[in-house]
């Protein structure tokens, strides 16, 4: 268990190198339209699937009057394809005139509105992922531009980026978001763009230093394979990449799919599970008006959201991967020397693995015992001694976590 203590500890001293700008103390949550909206422009064939001012007005009267907004959900996020084909005569972007008539600070003031936030994207090099313009050599307007536009967050992509160039430009970018003086959470693609696209080792001390998040892997697809890929790249954690989350940085495996097409009920419940322990930001990325029942109940889990808001923001990370197809997943929580305990089950074969563990076995050794529960149910299932047998049955490609107090 000397792996893990130096793991938690380092975690906490990355903290003190986090970006000076006092945001993002908790993973963040909101809204996000690119998995589920993707690039959809033809606002007149598919009104209710066009990425446009009304889409994101949409979502953020939803997320009020259904329960997110309460839950935690706060940002309304745009992604790709926002943007107008050109700059306009001062070298500045502007929203595409056809899909934001009134334009993104009209949609900011609309969010604000409703006491929610509102996220942009762009892209550090010259265009973005759709070839509309990036920020490369218009860094310090384009961050005085969202910052009078009233923007909360900005997500900055890398597609058209060189990459030998990110170690500079991703922080030159974040100090002049600083340098407006409008609180802006500053959200990274440095990592992930490294390492997908040009197999490079990223630097993460300074990734941390300098960005509030930072996606590390492969995007997120609607499907259960994608998922467990990006949680197969976190579970082997080269770098030791989870010591670096923490309180204003944290690493993000991508959007939510609850809702959408690819995934079981199960599924969405493990997933869901899984950000909350490797401490994601929580992004849904879902048409909120015709959400299924069991998706949203999901998302509105205050038991599992506790689990990925604890305040010590410490990412969880794999003990023990696939024994009999369940891999075992520890993250510490507040107080000191409690844990969440995640059963991931991966098999697909029709009946629920049982599965047996000690807690001394995963490091909890707590002589008066601990107090467990299961998470999703919210249910105490008692008391349970560092040598107890601690028992739990996991479905078919889903998950169960126990949260494990010390008495």
């Amino acid at each position: 268990m000397l792996l893990l203590v130096v793991s938690v500890v380092s975690g906490l001293l990355a903290s003190t190198l986090a970006l000076n700008n006092g945001l993002a103390l908790t993973p963040p949550m909101g809204w996000l339209s690119w998995e589920r909206f993707r690039c959809e422009t033809d606002c007149k064939t598919y009104p209710d699937s066009c990425v446009d001012e009304n889409l994101y007005m949409a979502m953020a009267d939803r997320m009020v009057s259904d329960g997110y907004k309460d839950a935690g959900y706060e940002y309304v996020h745009i992604d790709d394809c926002w943007a107008a084909p050109e700059r306009d005569s001062k070298g500045r972007l502007q929203a595409n005139p056809d899909r934001f008539p009134h334009g993104i600070k009209a949609l900011a003031d609309y969010v604000h509105e409703r006491g929610l936030k509102l996220g942009i994207y762009t892209d550090i090099g010259y265009a973005t992922c759709e070839s509309l313009p990036g920020s490369e050599f218009y860094l310090q307007t384009d961050a005085y531009t969202f910052a009078e536009w009233g923007v909360d967050l900005v997500k900055t992509d890398g597609c058209k980026a060189n990459p030998k160039d990110m170690d500079t430009s991703y922080p030159v970018f974040g100090f002049y978001l600083n340098q407006t003086g409008r609180p802006i959470v500053y959200c990274c693609s440095w990592a992930g763009a490294q390492v997908v696209i040009y197999h490079m080792q990223p630097n993460y001390t300074s990734i941390r230093e300098h960005c509030n998040v930072w996606r590390n892997y492969l995007d997120v697809q609607d499907s259960w394979e994608n998922v467990k890929g990006i949680l197969k790249f976190y579970g082997a954690n080269k770098q030791n990449f989870a010591s670096f989350s923490g309180p204003g940085g944290f690493s993000d495996p991508d959007q939510l799919l609850m809702g959408d097409y690819g995934l079981s009920r199960y599924q969405q419940k493990a997933q869901f599970g899984m950000w909350a322990m490797l401490a994601s930001p929580l992004f849904m990325s879902v048409d909120l008006r015709t959400i299924t029942p069991e998706a949203k109940a999901i998302l509105l889990n205050r038991h599992v959201i506790a689990i990925n808001q604890d305040p010590l923001g410490a990412q969880g990370i794999m003990l023990y991967g696939l024994v009999d197809s369940i891999s075992v997943w520890l993250k510490p929580l507040t107080p000191s020397g409690s844990y969440a305990i995640a059963f991931l089950n991966e098999d697909d074969q029709g009946r629920p693995m049982p599965f047996s563990i000690h807690l001394a076995d995963i490091g909890l050794t707590s002589t008066n015992g601990y107090n467990v529960t299961d998470v999703f149910d919210n249910l105490n299932m008692g008391q349970y001694k560092p040598t107890s047998s601690l028992d739990v049955l996991v479905d078919p490609t889903s998950i169960v976590i126990l949260k494990a107090v010390p008495l």
